[in-house]
């Protein structure tokens, strides 16, 4: 009988193995190969054995090297186990189109190392008898994002997911960018979302960029082990040049307080007194922002990029809603002035695992006015400020926070009141100021004070002593972050005045 039939014969006898059990093994045997290898790399290695098991489950032609064949080489325990994964992985794994424009990433086909022949019989047998990928695949995503976060290369949690798509409320035939999709998880929730209101397969558009090819080539495996349709472009800097296509809806987990976001060679810098004039980038039409100013150019970015009925949701650090550096405060002018800003919410700290400063989740809006699939209240000029710095859930197992469902929708339901609509589109009761939590307030009114976007100056808590303390510790921590962006920015301005001698 050959291994195949082998393994026929012990599917048809043996009990399938629980979800959780499967699980537990999965976990078990990660760990034990990061004992071999770095973490993200047998992260990854498990990541292309779970995409293995169903992309290359019905392989078939002359040389293709299939699932069954790669289960065979477990069940007879094969000794060329190690090469047999490797030729598996380099035939199966998503191709990145254009490696030149992530210089210096590692091999995108990880390499069993050797030792790992146990490890790696063990976890083809377990996969292969499991019988729901997807939750596998999501709990490997977030080691994987923990093993990556000091990098800052971490993917978004689910529970802050679902408030960014739900804020951002994508319909059916939308087309939809992640300009730093990471894992393409706000992709995939975008297509829940949708999926659950028109109860089939959306008919949507979802396009994805990643500036690393190892992560790119994970996005495209999680979306063909989910049968979700979407196009990662190839691996490169967004910020690099404006988006050739404007969008429906974006979203994005941008990165914070990039330093230096503009590289140029420098060459080229030398000669750019002599070279001739370049043209006017159309996403900063008035100046553009200085390469300390990350936060303004992806937002800028993002601006530029929507349709003229378009929505974005991102987060963003709180330094931007409440710098006073000359920079951030004519950004957030011209926002208010062009009447884009719908929402503003103030999130918790550390609902992400991988930072502890604060963060806002920004919602702009190119057109606010009453619309059939929006809104039933003009809300031009107006903008909701939620202060859900306290809405989270302790993890009893850890020092993390998360959302929860629970805040997520009473975020999304106070927004959803604002702008007329339930979440499923009835008529909701009348949207009311509640102290502490949010706060609709005129464009008049935000001038007044300076252009400030931040949630916790207008939706502000109930005087309580203690609070009133720790508020004003808030406020000094913002005061010294804010210097230390003013130190940094004449930092980078007296870097390229030095360049430039």
């Amino acid at each position: 009988m050959s291994g195949t039939d082998a393994v026929r014969g012990r599917t048809q006898t043996a009990p399938p193995p629980s979800f959780d059990q499967v699980l537990v093994k999965v976990s078990q045997h990660l760990r034990q190969l990061s004992r071999l290898m770095n973490t993200p790399d047998a992260t990854r290695l498990v990541l292309g054995l779970l995409y293995l098991s169903r992309a290359a489950r019905n392989a078939s032609g002359p040389g293709v090297p299939t699932w069954g064949w790669l289960l065979s080489q477990s069940v007879e325990r094969s000794s060329g186990i190690r090469s047999a994964v490797s030729k598996c992985l380099a035939h199966h794994l998503p191709a990145i189109e254009d490696l030149d424009a992530d210089a210096g990433t590692m091999n995108l086909v990880p390499v069993p190392p050797p030792g790992s022949e146990e490890l790696l019989h063990a976890l083809v047998e377990v996969i292969g008898a499991a019988q729901q990928v997807g939750p596998l695949l999501d709990q490997c995503l977030r080691d994987l994002s923990t093993a990556q976060a000091d990098g800052s290369n971490y993917f978004t949690p689910a529970d802050v997911a679902r408030l960014m798509v739900g804020a951002a409320a994508p319909r059916d035939g939308h087309s939809v960018l992640d300009p730093v999709c990471g894992s393409g998880g706000l992709l995939i929730e975008c297509h829940r979302h949708v999926r659950d209101q028109v109860g089939l397969s959306p008919a949507m558009s979802l396009r994805g960029k990643e500036q690393h090819g190892p992560t790119s080539q994970v996005a495209r495996m999680n979306f063909a082990v989910r049968g979700i349709v979407a196009r990662v472009l190839p691996p490169g800097d967004s910020l690099a040049e404006p988006e050739p296509e404007l969008h429906d809806i974006i979203l994005a987990n941008l990165p914070f307080n990039q330093r230096d976001w503009r590289p140029e060679d420098r060459s080229a810098q030398n000669d750019r007194r002599s070279s001739p004039p370049t043209l006017v980038d159309p996403r900063w039409p008035e100046e553009p922002p200085s390469r300390g100013a990350a936060n303004a150019a992806w937002i800028q970015h993002i601006v530029h990029a929507l349709a003229p009925t378009g929505r974005a949701a991102f987060l963003m650090a709180d330094n931007v809603a409440n710098s006073r550096q000359p920079a951030p405060r004519r950004l957030r002018e011209r926002l208010v002035r062009d009447d884009l800003v719908e929402c503003v919410v103030a999130l918790p700290p550390r609902v992400f695992g991988h930072a502890q400063a604060p963060a806002c989740l920004w919602v702009i809006n190119k057109d606010k006015a009453v619309r059939p699939d929006w809104g039933a209240l003009d809300r031009r000029r107006q903008v909701l400020f939620i202060n859900a710095r306290r809405a989270f859930e302790a993890d009893p197992k850890s020092r993390a926070r998360k959302l929860g469902h629970k805040n997520t929708a009473s975020i999304l339901g106070t927004l959803a009141a604002w702008r007329g609509l339930t979440e499923s589109g009835a008529t909701a009761a009348p949207y009311e100021d509640e102290e502490g939590w949010s706060r609709s307030c005129s464009i008049e009114e935000i001038v007044r004070r300076e252009h400030s976007l931040m949630p916790t100056s207008y939706a502000m808590e109930p005087h309580i002593p203690e609070r009133e303390t720790r508020s004003r510790i808030r406020e000094l921590k913002l005061a010294l972050a804010d210097q230390l962006d003013r130190m940094h920015d004449l930092e980078a301005r007296l870097l390229d005045a030095l360049e430039e001698i």
